[in-house]
């Protein structure tokens, strides 16, 4: 149990925290989407530490291999499914991006696992790291316009609109560069499809 995989687990205890205070309609002026979204930040953070350190001190193990990747759903999916359940992004599309991005990430598992059975661990390339890189911006811009939509604050109209089509605009763009990564992370392993 280094360092890294510290962290990693950190990253996983974090979130029922961060879905609590999200959820929690009853903290006043939605001061609960603003602690949400700081531990949202500090478990993000933990996920670019634990990679950095694990390369940097030779720290890589198999559990982290394992651990790491699962964390990065698990706190992504909790965000995508907390935006939807409060209407931040309108049915139906925040029901469709969920949809495309969570079934992106089984199937490029289930590829994952096909290759680690004959041997093959396949690393993730540009497009996955742009993806995950777009969610990272999107995510915490669409838990920021959950909290001005509900903190019963008098909030400029103008201001509300540029949240809303930053959230939008960040999140079409991660649901896009899920689909492409997706598709060529396929394309480029179809070997792994191949009978002996």
């Amino acid at each position: 149990m280094n360092l890294p995989n510290k962290l990693t687990l950190m990253r996983i205890i974090l979130i029922p925290f961060m879905m609590f205070f999200y959820l929690a309609d009853f903290i006043p002026h939605g001061i609960g989407k603003i602690v949400a979204l700081v531990i949202f930040i500090v478990a993000a953070l933990t996920d670019m530490l634990d990679g950095k350190i694990a390369r940097k001190h030779n720290l890589i193990t198999n559990f982290g291999k394992f651990l790491d990747p699962i964390a990065d759903k698990i706190l992504t999916s909790a965000v995508l499914f907390m935006i939807i359940v409060d209407g931040t992004i309108p049915a139906p599309w925040g029901v469709i991006i969920v949809t495309i991005i969570i079934s992106r990430e089984f199937m490029v598992s289930a590829l994952r696992l096909i290759a680690a059975s004959k041997g093959t661990v396949l690393a993730a390339d540009i497009w996955g790291k742009a993806k995950t890189m777009v969610q990272m911006i999107a995510l915490p811009i669409c838990m920021l316009l959950a909290y001005f939509l509900t903190c019963g604050f008098d909030i400029a109209n103008w201001f509300i609109i540029v949240l809303k089509v930053l959230s939008y605009t960040t999140l079409g763009v991660a649901t896009l560069l899920t689909v492409i990564s997706g598709v060529n992370y396929i394309v480029k392993n179809k070997d792994c499809f191949k009978e002996n």
